[in-house]
């Protein structure tokens, strides 16, 4: 019957304990996933989600760990002044500059993910944004933006607020001559924005190399953008990739 068919969706919590260690494992989860596929450049990059309870802290992963070796009992804790108040590892400062303004400017946001990723990086080196090509590339129509600037590593806050407001409402920015960023009101939901922008950066600089691209009606990109863009959708196509990395590397729980 019907109703015995299966349909996950995003769980519930009867406690801020069992949220806060359910959001750190999806954190690790993230981080391997993203170790797995290559998004790490030395010790750049990171992943942020919001503690349920001390919502002005996040949890991210510690400065000069590999993606692919992060445990949950690795993660850190860092409070709005970018002091680690539980944990054994220094933050990353570039992490603690750009997530903290990106949170407090985005309540809504539980997570958001940066990363050096390489056609991330190639479609910032252009100032290009993801444009509507493909129907998965839809997913971003009028929904990422561009902060057209760059001015070295990001050690200060200032920084992160104007990289806060180029992002906006958006679910993604284009960080110029740097990476992506992405957001969602989970880490799975930031995750796969980030996953699927990076592969829509691949496909955008493949296709403009190959030829002149046929863009998406804007009235059929507005309508595919309401039926994949939003977070529920982005939490929907991640678990395929959760399932995949915790059944291959069940030491991240550790």
């Amino acid at each position: 019957m019907a109703e015995n068919l299966i349909f996950r969706l995003p769980p519930t919590f009867e406690t801020v304990e069992e949220e806060r260690r359910h959001r750190k494992e999806r954190l690790t989860a993230a981080l391997r996933i993203f170790g797995k596929f290559g998004f790490e450049e030395g010790v750049a990059g990171h992943i942020t989600a919001r503690d349920p309870e001390l919502t002005d802290h996040f949890w991210v992963n510690p400065f000069g760990m590999s993606f692919k070796h992060v445990r949950v009992s690795d993660l850190i804790l860092v409070n709005h002044e970018g002091q680690v108040v539980e944990g054994r590892y220094h933050v990353n400062e570039a992490a603690f500059a750009i997530h903290s303004q990106v949170h407090q400017a985005r309540p809504n946001a539980v997570a958001a993910a940066h990363s050096h990723s390489i056609y991330g990086r190639a479609l910032s080196a252009l100032g290009q944004t993801i444009e509507p090509i493909t129907q998965d590339a839809c997913a971003f129509y009028r929904d990422n933006a561009l902060f057209d600037d760059y001015t070295g590593v990001v050690t200060d806050t200032e920084e992160g607020k104007r990289i806060a407001a180029a992002l906006g409402d958006n679910k993604a920015v284009v960080l110029r001559n740097h990476g992506l960023l992405t957001v969602g009101d989970t880490v799975d939901a930031a995750a796969w924005w980030f996953i699927t922008m990076e592969r829509s950066a691949q496909v955008q600089l493949v296709a403009k190399a190959a030829g002149q691209v046929i863009p998406i009606e804007p009235g059929n990109a507005a309508l595919t953008h309401q039926q994949i863009g939003n977070d529920l959708v982005g939490w929907i196509n991640y678990q395929p990739l959760h399932d995949q990395i915790t059944r291959e590397q069940p030491d991240l729980f550790e």
